[in-house]
């Protein structure tokens, strides 16, 4: 499991940069485009509002997987022995809960029905269901993080 988990945070923090490099590039292009050749792009505008989606989205959960994310730890931190590791297993179980539930079932209903209508971007002709699949994708991978940290807590 911790080498399979080890081949997802890579694929997770590469993809992530490739996403980030590609936004950074449609930006820098579009302020060029509007400001210095003052005629904007419209495509790159677009396309740097799907690539955050994702960054964001397959962010949040990488930085889940590394335990880096924001927390309000303050009652963790004043537990001890326990009462801090059922505290923690709650914690889990209700991010399982969300991803399972709010990411994956609900993102996946939602990117099966925008395929099924065919609901397409306004000026790069995508289909919007594979831009709403960051949702389900990044809830997957939090429920995997989730799993690892419900079987196989690491002491902190």
């Amino acid at each position: 499991m911790t080498k399979f988990i080890h081949v997802v945070d890579r694929i997770l923090s590469r993809i992530c940069v490739t996403l980030m490099v590609a936004l950074v590039a449609c930006v820098v292009w579009q302020v060029f485009s509007r400001y210095v050749l003052s005629s904007p792009s419209t495509s790159t505008d677009e396309l740097a509002r799907f690539l955050f989606i994702w960054v964001g989205l397959l962010g949040a959960a990488f930085t889940l997987g590394q335990k880096k994310h924001l927390a309000m730890d303050f009652l963790l931190l004043m537990l001890d022995g326990q009462k801090k590791a059922s505290l923690q297993v709650l914690i889990t179980l209700i991010g399982l809960f969300f991803a399972s539930v709010i990411m994956v079932f609900g993102g996946g209903s939602l990117v099966l029905k925008t395929l099924s209508v065919g609901q397409v971007s306004p000026v790069l002709g995508l289909q919007m269901g594979w831009v709403y699949a960051a949702i389900p994708i990044s809830g997957g991978c939090m429920i995997l993080y989730l799993l690892r940290d419900l079987f196989a807590p690491t002491q902190d």
